[in-house]
């Protein structure tokens, strides 16, 4: 009997284990009902890139940001697409983004522009957010950065640093967003050194080491010490350290890549915004606006300064940043001269908002012409 209940027993004890087995699913994990909500709520923010994530240089730096937004923003999925070119390839891009159920998509380079617009018309419940463009739509916003304020610090660096007075700028493309660097930077140089000049010469690529190398190895041929960029990668400031010469970067602190060339550089910080206009969306008080960041916002800023610098053009610079910042000095001031002489913004007058994102002038000290 005693032997029979022992059975009966261990049957009971078996049974009320496979029925607890079978409550957890078998041993297979199932997610929770609030983990598949929260996944069902997550938010898809898709991104498209110009050139590699891992250029080091402006798409990393949006790389950069998407990161952080994931890092802040627990409920966000993201995504990107890279290499992609500024023509017919983007529409299909973005209209692939906008397919795999993106709410938010940012399109991260000048020429992905009529694109946005056109692709926005046919998902009008997709937010598209176009980096360095003018046109916006009900559903469609620009945003960028006051990019000429740590450029005209970076100039007064350059300035202070050269012994041939003549300073050399890699350039992109004959866009304002890169005639306007190319203005401040010099602005900035004339600032503390007049016989300052500026070589521009012109790539017509956003990201081509090769090229970009080759055409700051030109400038300094041409007699400069150093050498300036609107660029995508550090082949400019490779040049600059295989001849014993000075750099500005752009995009981000490139002076890992040339540690003894690189003097500073104008930098962006794109992560902050990228939380903030997805926060909007998702509460339903996003707008098309065009935003326009400044050093104050912190979207842009100056890298640290190379030990190479001296502390009196530190202190130099570090005291025209806090006026920028505190809305005591404003780049495009007068007088500013064209090439040719002629007063462009008299004394006492300002570029209006409209005329620097229009510039297609360069002005006094810069020897180069602007392609049509």
């Amino acid at each position: 009997m005693r032997k029979a209940a022992r059975i009966l027993m261990a049957g009971v004890v078996l049974l009320l284990a496979l029925g607890l087995l079978a409550g957890c699913g078998g041993g297979e994990s199932t997610p929770s009902q609030g983990q598949q909500q929260e996944q069902e709520e997550k938010m898809k923010v898709g991104f498209i890139y110009v050139g590699p994530a891992g250029d080091a240089g402006w798409s990393w730096t949006h790389d950069q940001g998407r990161l952080y937004l994931e890092d802040k923003v627990p409920w966000v999925e993201t995504s990107y697409i890279e290499n992609v070119p500024e023509g017919p390839d983007a529409e299909r891009v973005l209209t692939q983004l906008a397919e795999e159920g993106n709410k938010v998509i940012f399109a991260t380079s000048f020429g992905y522009m009529d694109y946005v617009i056109k692709v926005a018309e046919k998902y009008p419940d997709v937010v598209f957010m176009h980096c360095s463009g003018y046109k916006t739509a009900a559903n469609a916003g620009t945003y960028f950065g006051a990019m000429e304020e740590p450029r005209y610090l970076s100039g007064m660096v350059a300035g202070k640093m050269t012994k041939t007075n003549v300073l050399g700028y890699v350039a992109a493309h004959p866009i304002p967003e890169v005639i306007r660097g190319i203005n401040a930077f010099t602005l900035g140089a004339r600032s503390v050194n007049p016989d300052v000049k500026v070589k521009v010469v012109w790539t017509n690529t956003w990201y081509d080491p090769a090229a970009e190398k080759q055409a700051a190895l030109s400038l300094l041929d041409a007699g400069a010490d150093v050498i300036a960029q609107h660029q995508d990668t550090p082949g400019p400031q490779q040049a600059a350290q295989e001849r014993g010469k000075y750099a500005i970067g752009y995009n981000c602190d490139m002076r890992q890549f040339a540690p003894d060339a690189s003097l500073t550089a104008p930098i962006w910080n794109w992560g902050p915004y990228y939380v903030q206009t997805v926060e909007a969306v998702k509460n339903g008080t996003w707008k098309p606006e065009q935003y326009y960041g400044t050093m104050k916002d912190g979207i842009v800023d100056l890298a640290p300064f190379n030990d190479v610098v001296p502390q009196e053009v530190r202190d130099l610079v570090e005291k025209k940043k806090q006026e920028i910042i505190e809305g005591k000095f404003y780049v495009f001031q007068g007088p500013i001269k064209d090439q040719s002489g002629k007063i462009r913004v008299p004394e006492g007058g300002k570029m209006s908002h409209e005329e620097v994102l229009g510039v297609d002038w360069f002005v006094e000290g810069v020897e180069g012409d602007i392609p049509k």
